[in-house]
C-alpha cells in the first residue's frame, strides 16, 4: 500500500519544486538576469514648481527708471522731446522744466545752449505764428500780437513778426472773414447782421473802425 507522502505530487520534480507544465519560469524570461525596476515618472504634483516670470512694469514706471537722473541730462530730454513735434518758444519749454521739478539754474544753462545751437529761436516761431496765423484763420494783429504774448515771445520780436501784415492785408483778410459769414447771417434784420458781422471781426482780433469798414465793404458788393 502506497503511503500518501510518497505519491507524486503533479507538478513537482525531484527536488520538490512546483512545475506548471506550459510556463516559463521569471529568470527564463528575462535571460537569467532581474528586470529592472521601472522609475516612474513623478507625478505632476511631486514635480518642482517653475519659478514665475516676473511682471512687466507698467510703460510709464519703465520711462522713469530709464530716465536720466542728472539734472542737466533730463532738462536736455524733456527739451528735445516737446521739440521734436513743433517749434516751441523759450518760455515753454522752461514751464514744462519748471513742472518737472528742474532747478532754475540748470534749466537757464540749457536753455541758454539751445538758443546758441538755434534749437530755440523766438524770433523765427514768431515770424512763422504769424504767417501760419494769419493766413489759416485770419486773425488780426491785435490778436496775433496777443498769442504771441502768451507764449513769452518778447515785444519786438512781436512787432518784428506783425510787419508782414500790412494794413491792406489786414483789412483784405476782414473783408474775406465778412464773406464767409455772411452767409450764414444775410437773412437776420440789417442792424442785427452788421452787429454780428462786427463783433466777429471783433473776436479775430481786428480793430472795431476797420471791423466796421469792411462790414460796409462787403454789405456794398451785395446791393
Amino acid at each position: 500500500m502506497t503511503h500518501e507522502s510518497d505519491a507524486e505530487v503533479p507538478g513537482s520534480d525531484e527536488s520538490g519544486t512546483e512545475v506548471f507544465p506550459g510556463l516559463l519560469r521569471a529568470s527564463e524570461l528575462t535571460g537569467g538576469r532581474r528586470r529592472r525596476r521601472t522609475e516612474l515618472a513623478p507625478l505632476p504634483s511631486e514635480q518642482p514648481a517653475e519659478p514665475p516670470e516676473p511682471k512687466r512694469r507698467p510703460k510709464r514706471e519703465r520711462r522713469a527708471a530709464a530716465a536720466p537722473t542728472d539734472p542737466a541730462a533730463q532738462a536736455r530730454d524733456i527739451c528735445l522731446r516737446l521739440l521734436t513735434g513743433t517749434a516751441k518758444t523759450r518760455k515753454q519749454l522752461a514751464d514744462a522744466l519748471r513742472k518737472k521739478e528742474i532747478p532754475d539754474e540748470v534749466a537757464a544753462e540749457v536753455l541758454d545752449r539751445y538758443e546758441e545751437v538755434g534749437l530755440i529761436d523766438d524770433g523765427a516761431f514768431a515770424a512763422a505764428w504769424v504767417e501760419s496765423r494769419h493766413a489759416v484763420r485770419g486773425l488780426g494783429r491785435r490778436a496775433l500780437a496777443q498769442e504771441l504774448r502768451q507764449r513769452g515771445v518778447a515785444g519786438e520780436l512781436v512787432e518784428r513778426a506783425l510787419e508782414q501784415v500790412d494794413s491792406e492785408d489786414e483789412e483784405e483778410a476782414a473783408r474775406e472773414l465778412v464773406r464767409r459769414k455772411l452767409r450764414t447771417v444775410r437773412a437776420l434784420d440789417p442792424q442785427v447782421r452788421t452787429r454780428r458781422l462786427v463783433g466777429m471781426l471783433a473776436r479775430r482780433g481786428y480793430s472795431e473802425g476797420l471791423a466796421f469798414r469792411a462790414v460796409k465793404d462787403v454789405l456794398a458788393e451785395e446791393d
